[in-house]
């Protein structure tokens, strides 16, 4: 099985908003033959916590629009690794520190990249 055309939206819709906030190393995984419970993981990196807000209001925002609603989200009062649970797209804001220690995209990397047509 494959992320869905619309995790693939909801992903790329996320990576353009945390793009337009230059969010850094913006990526995403297609997961779904992983994990049971998302399509899709979307990563990305700011370097303070002024900036991972703003990358999480962009992404809200956007994903609004297209009629997504999040259905979890963490740390935000830390504003060091914020996570927004969409159902099929996860997205991770992660302050650049954690992004290099935690390093998702290693973790991940068996996983297919999806090419996010980032503008």
């Amino acid at each position: 099985m494959t992320a869905t055309d619309r995790a693939i939206e909801l992903a790329r819709a996320a990576a353009q908003a945390a793009a337009d906030k230059k969010a850094a190393e913006i990526i995403a995984f297609d997961v779904s033959e992983q994990l049971a419970i998302t399509d899709v993981f979307v990563l990305c990196s700011a370097d303070s916590q002024p900036q991972m807000n703003a990358v999480k209001d962009a992404v809200e925002e956007r994903l609004l629009e297209l009629g997504a609603k999040t259905l979890r989200r963490e740390g935000e009062r830390e504003a060091r690794w914020i996570l927004m649970d969409y159902g099929d797209v996860v997205v991770h804001i992660q302050h650049s520190e954690e992004r290099a220690f935690y390093a998702l995209e290693r973790l991940w990397s068996d996983c297919p990249s999806i090419d996010l047509k980032l503008s």
